[in-house]
């Protein structure tokens, strides 16, 4: 049964996105080409922004404003998309949740596990659904992949290369971690969604090469131990100027009825043993809405149903919890223990949270 309050009309469902910038401009693409939804309304803190991003795209006839509740209101919007950046996204989500609306947000879903626990508590308190879009979740060859699993039997071993050389103007060039907190944290949420059990620990090790044009250190290897024994190691780059990967990394799965590769993009293949040189081509279905389309698509269904989605806000807090860890790690080159880090976010979400229903959720957690 869910715990947040579903929506039974047949219409498509209205959507009032917030953030207007280069992600919230691929986001309105998105709503656009899904008959599931319509966009009745943007908003942005920089109007003009939200003006451009709308002209550029041809999308006419949505209301503009610079608060979510009110336009909201404006519009008699169903559920809200959040597209700011990381530090809005507490503020804007409450302002949603209190309006009586349920939220699909960018990851990640707050800069802090404390402020993620809180958004989720307060979620749960008003019985309204928010998401957190992991979009890499959401690709056919994954979904292949793991539909694989039980044929190798329980998975013991996960390794993840990610080399890319990325190029972001902005924040993310000032960020002190900007890969692990911006990028790694897709390949570890999905590693959870593998491995079936969740993180323990963490060692992490960062550096920042001499041609680097991040300010934080741009390379980062991390290894995990998850609940059961797992290990889940990943090695990766955002400067990686020679060969590059696909953007969700290349991906060993190892179990002891054998292995599954996946190259990142769309070719998935089960090695058996016995069979070493004719690794087995698993089909991947094409036509399959893929990451935020994917994201989008299962919002929608858990809000017709009341199925729980994977990236419910209170499942995510375990894929930032799995990033600030290694964040810690790196900073002290001392393993973290990952339950440690989330009672003590717990602790401090509890302690300087004002709203008297949210915070009895959190203790409650």
């Amino acid at each position: 049964m869910s715990t947040f309050r579903t929506i039974d009309h047949d219409r498509p469902l209205r959507i009032v996105q917030a953030g207007a910038g280069g992600m919230g401009r691929a986001w309105l693409r998105t709503i656009a080409a899904d008959p599931t939804v319509e966009l009745v309304g943007l908003v942005d803190l920089n109007l003009d922004t939200a003006r451009e991003a709308l002209a550029e795209l041809g999308i006419s006839g949505v209301a503009l404003g610079m608060s979510v509740s009110e336009v909201a209101a404006q519009t008699g919007a169903d559920a809200v998309v959040n597209v700011t950046i990381p530090v809005a996204h507490l503020p804007v989500n409450r302002e949603a949740l209190a309006a009586g609306l349920p939220v699909l947000c960018e990851k990640p879903a707050a800069p802090s596990v404390r402020d993620a626990y809180r958004q989720a508590a307060a979620a749960h308190a008003g019985g309204q659904l928010l998401m957190i879009s992991q979009s890499r979740r959401y690709f056919a060859a994954l979904d292949a992949a793991r539909a694989e699993l039980p044929g190798i039997g329980q998975v013991t071993s996960v390794a993840t290369q990610f080399f890319r050389e990325a190029h972001f103007p902005g924040f993310r060039e000032e960020m002190a971690h900007p890969l692990l907190i911006d990028m790694a944290i897709h390949q570890f949420d999905v590693a959870r969604a593998v491995i079936g059990s969740e993180p323990v620990s963490v060692v992490c090790d960062e550096n920042n090469p001499s041609w680097s044009w991040f300010d934080g250190a741009a390379d980062a290897h991390a290894v995990f131990e998850f609940a059961g024994g797992a290990r889940y190691v990943f090695t990766g780059s955002w400067v990686a100027v020679g060969d590059q990967t696909a953007w969700n990394g290349e991906w060993r799965i190892d179990g002891e009825g054998g292995t599954i590769r996946w190259d990142g993009a769309d070719a998935v293949s089960v090695i058996r043993p016995g069979s070493r040189d004719a690794p087995e081509r698993i089909d991947v279905p094409s036509g399959v809405p893929e990451e935020i389309a994917g994201s989008l698509r299962e919002f929608v269904a858990c809000l017709r149903s009341g199925a729980r989605p994977e990236n419910e806000a209170a499942l995510n807090v375990a894929s930032l919890a799995m990033v600030e860890a290694a964040v810690r790690s790196a900073e002290t080159g001392a393993r973290v223990d990952i339950a440690e880090v989330r009672r003590a976010a717990l602790a401090e979400a509890i302690e300087i949270e004002e709203d008297p229903a949210t915070r009895a959720v959190l203790e409650e957690y």
